[in-house]
């Protein structure tokens, strides 16, 4: 496979096929969403549009990044989310970065959203969909995240079909910079098991597929044969 790996800035054409890689924290929440029931998740580009669409859908679960505020209804942590009951529900989400690289490549032919606790399903509906060539985008730190990047390259070489040992690209996002912040505090909105939660590998059996629905970057989970 050939692949490459961009911070979001760095895309200057719409790739065939991008895999959006946020580990801490958008693209683990959004797992342990589809884990406690939710049927999709709206990919907002600003905050505005996420209360505007909460304002529509008073039944939609509004989350963002940061602390809590008026009108949202969750925040972007695993384990903050992971008592949470969404059977059925739609979340919509806004974060930093994560949200952020899906909707910069919202018109790729396939936009795969990804962390290492939906890693191998990832790899495997790349491989499933003979996928030749990939960008994986970095979307933490200007593409400069090591978790990101770690995971990134994780899965890339899983998608190929090497027999790959995890160990050190978690070891790389334990020692990130994000994993630290979060593990100090320095980042609102957190909860200690944050980090442990985020380098959860294979948590889940599914991948996870953003597509254009009624004017919006949709995602919804995706079980790979």
């Amino acid at each position: 496979m050939n692949t490459r790996f961009l911070g979001i800035a760095e895309l200057s054409a719409t790739p065939s096929v991008a895999v959006v890689v946020d580990v801490m924290r958008a693209y683990t929440v959004a797992a342990w969403a589809f884990a406690r029931g939710a049927e999709r998740i709206v990919l907002a580009g600003s905050l505005d549009e996420t209360l505007a669409l909460k304002g529509r859908h008073p039944d939609w679960v509004a989350l963002k990044d940061g602390a809590p505020a008026p009108g949202f209804d969750a925040v972007n942590s695993p384990a903050l989310l992971r008592s949470r009951d969404l059977g059925g529900r739609t979340v919509v989400q806004k974060t930093t970065a994560g949200t952020v690289g899906a909707l910069a490549v919202k018109d790729a032919s396939l936009v795969l959203c990804a962390g290492f606790v939906v890693a191998e399903a990832t790899a495997r509906l790349l491989r499933e969909r003979g996928c030749d060539d990939a960008t994986f985008v970095v979307t933490g730190e200007d593409g400069r995240a090591e978790e990101d990047l770690a995971c990134a390259q994780y899965i890339a070489r899983r998608a190929g079909g090497e027999a790959v040992d995890a160990a050190p690209y978690l070891r790389r996002a334990g020692d990130s910079r994000a994993a630290a912040e979060l593990a100090e505090g320095v980042r609102e909105g957190a909860h200690p098991d944050d980090v442990a939660l985020c380098l959860e590998l294979d948590r889940f059996p599914f991948a996870m597929v953003a597509t254009p629905e009624d004017h919006l970057m949709v995602l919804r989970p995706h079980t790979a044969r």
